[in-house]
């Protein structure tokens, strides 16, 4: 047994001193309890891991960024909107990619970690701004690919382990023709665990 809480690792002792500490009478016997306990617990794992689907919890519209924008025009659009990525759409609107502040530090040659404090001690102390050269570049350029994306009828639990997985803050969520229809960021994701409990 490998559950991270290990519920399911009850002893016969665990299971007789439940069934002593009950009010009244219980006629069932140790194993047949650990038994029920087991199926009970897998079958509310289940649903909880099924709760809620990605359109549930998404941010719709989305607010995309075309491949042949310029990095500057990108880096406006969201800072005008106060999101840190977008997803990339191409000339028909399918995703083509995800740009996000990683990306342009990258570009930068910094970590994708690096602080907004960084960039400016990497500004203050180098000759040039290391902004300066993003300037030439154009989304398609910067963007992360291929995108990590979802469908509406993705699980919250589905869309938690690709966050984990990849390292990303953003899924889009795209219809079945590969078009963005919203985006869940782990702030939605944490909002919508808060609400599940």
């Amino acid at each position: 047994m490998n559950d991270q809480c290990g519920f399911r690792d009850l002893s016969e002792e665990d299971v007789l001193d439940a069934m002593r500490s009950m009010q009244g009478y219980v006629d069932i016997t140790p194993g047949t309890f650990r038994e029920i306990y087991s199926l009970a617990y897998d079958l509310a794992l289940k649903r909880i891991r099924t709760l809620g689907k990605a359109e549930e919890i998404m941010t719709s519209p989305v607010h995309c960024l075309h491949c042949e924008m310029s990095a500057s025009e990108a880096a406006t659009f969201m800072a005008d909107l106060g999101v840190s990525g977008a997803p990339v759409v191409d000339e028909q609107g399918i995703i083509c990619g995800v740009v996000s502040e990683k990306d342009f530090l990258q570009k930068m040659g910094l970590p994708g970690t690096a602080s907004f404090m960084t960039v400016v001690a990497q500004c203050l102390t180098v000759s040039g701004c290391l902004v300066a050269d993003l300037r030439k570049l154009h989304v398609h350029e910067l963007m992360s690919r291929p995108p990590v994306v979802a469908t509406q009828d993705t699980t919250v639990a589905e869309i938690s382990e690709l966050f984990t997985k990849h390292f990303i803050n953003r899924i889009p969520i795209c219809d079945a023709t590969g078009r963005p229809i919203g985006i869940v960021t782990r702030s939605n994701l944490v909002g919508s665990l808060c609400e599940m409990r």
